[in-house]
């Protein structure tokens, strides 16, 4: 017999918020920033990162607030603000946003597991590649099993990999060095980093790819107890993680020098507490990271089933995306998305494609996602739609929500054309998923202002394939 839907508690909307975000980025951060810019620039870096993460953190507080009956954030604002074409850009990058995100940690993961188990290789071999294969079925029949369950072992996971970064942060504030950390501050001894604000710019996707997860709790909006929760969750989970990425990486600065680093291996953290304290250092990170990304991949898993079953349900995706099992979990969602994963998970046995480059383009493909919600925040404030009981407000959240806006338009030149012409190529093969949808509905497929959006796309994707194809690209 059917089991009623189980509600999610602020303890676990906060665990989904920090699983998501805490994954394996941050135990490459060292080597990720050190390759990318110096002391000062970094320092800048996360001043701009924690404003704009901070508005878009509060753009998606407001909006839950405001706009209760719009479940499943993303998805939903930008088709209440943009229209359903847009609606649905926003789910589908969103959605392989995240099942990108998930093939890197599983390359990840069984790259730290090869340092202990040299057949595991970098996590490409055939030996690694079947046994993420392995882990990510376990993964898919545990969601299976009830969106609760798979949401309390989350919280387990997530405490358990925060204790190893808490130790971390104590052991190198000890030994953090003030000359290490200032040598070279603002990299003029190295000229390939180019000027201040071009290390800023080129550090960016970096830190976009730590934070993704922030509006995890927006997604789940309609599964949480109390909706006043999904806001608290956000702000409270962004905090927390913003607190943990900056420690860990300055701290890094005043262990080890710039060029020392860049030339780690990932995960990165694990070799500069093995300089510290010793072989026992790199243990104890590597376990926290194997927790981190068990963690993750779950998170994950149920925000990229989440997203497309929700869009299916408002009719924007194909029907059968909305198909729950008797433990209300999006079973056909689940599976198309786990067969993505395994297919780009076989791609890596072939591909010159890295753990970087898999980051750096999940954290493009999320971009449009974050503008769509934060210029829905704009609008809605700008017409003072929902302040006509709190007019006293509406200055504010127009000022949040422009500051999100210009936060996200930056990303997207911080970016680069590169990722910005992969991103089109995987936007728009959605259109068949969204052209079965309209069909389902009997409605035209685009208005005419989606037209011209679509063209701009299948443009850039086209350019794309061209220049993948004459080399001119690559991952």
């Amino acid at each position: 017999m059917s089991q009623p839907p189980q509600k999610l508690r602020l303890g676990a909307l906060i665990a989904l918020v920090v699983g998501s975000m805490v994954g394996g980025g941050i135990f490459s951060l060292p080597q990720n920033m050190a390759a990318r810019a110096e002391a000062g620039a970094i320092l800048i870096g996360w001043g701009i990162t924690a404003v704009g993460m901070l508005t878009l953190a509060f753009v998606f507080q407001t909006l839950a607030n405001r706009k209760p009956e719009l479940n499943s954030g993303v998805y939903a604002y930008a088709k209440a603000g943009f229209g359903d074409y847009m609606g649905f850009s926003s789910a589908w990058g969103y959605w392989i946003s995240a099942w990108l995100g998930n093939v890197g940690y599983f390359i990840l993961l069984f790259s730290t597991l090869g340092y202990y188990v040299p057949v595991f290789g970098e996590g490409n071999t055939p030996i690694a590649i079947a046994c993420a294969s392995v882990l990510l079925w376990a993964v898919h029949f545990l969601v299976l099993r009830g969106i609760k369950e798979a949401a309390f072992i989350n919280q387990v996971t997530t405490v358990a990999k925060i204790v190893p970064l808490v130790m971390f942060i104590v052991i190198a504030g000890v030994a953090f060095k003030a000359d290490i950390f200032v040598l070279d501050f603002w990299g003029h001894e190295n000229p390939a980093f180019g000027s201040v604000m071009d290390q800023v710019r080129h550090m960016m996707l970096v830190t976009v790819f730590v934070f993704i997860g922030i509006e995890g709790a927006s997604v789940y909006s309609a599964r949480a107890e109390k909706r006043s929760d999904v806001g608290r969750a956000t702000v409270i989970g962004f905090i927390g993680v913003l607190a943990l990425l900056v420690l860990v990486n300055v701290l890094s600065l005043g262990i080890m020098t710039q060029p020392e680093l860049a030339k780690l291996q990932n995960p990165s953290l694990a070799a500069v507490l093995e300089h510290i304290v010793g072989p026992w250092g790199a243990l104890l990170i590597s376990v926290g990271l194997a927790i981190s990304l068990l963690g993750a991949l779950l998170s994950w898993a149920m925000l990229c089933a989440e997203i497309l079953f929700a869009t299916a349900k408002d009719k924007t995706m194909p029907a059968f995306l909305a198909k729950e099992n008797a433990n209300h979990v999006p079973v056909n969602a689940m599976w198309l998305t786990n067969a993505m994963i395994q297919l780009f998970l076989l791609i890596t046995l072939f591909s010159a494609g890295t753990y970087t480059s898999l980051i750096y383009l999940a954290s493009s493909m999320i971009l449009v996602p974050y503008l769509w919600s934060a210029g829905y925040a704009l609008l809605l404030s700008g017409r003072g739609e929902t302040y006509e009981q709190a007019p006293g407000e509406r200055s504010k959240d127009l000022l949040i929500a422009a500051t999100a806006v210009c936060y996200a338009l930056w990303l997207l030149y911080a970016g680069g054309l590169k990722y910005l012409l992969l991103s089109a190529l995987l936007y728009a093969p959605g259109v068949i998923l969204f052209a079965k949808a309209r069909h389902e509905q009997g409605k035209p497929l685009f208005t005419a202002i989606e037209k011209g959006i679509f063209t701009c796309v299948i443009s850039g994707a086209g350019l794309a394939a061209y220049a993948l194809y004459s080399g001119l690209l690559s991952l």
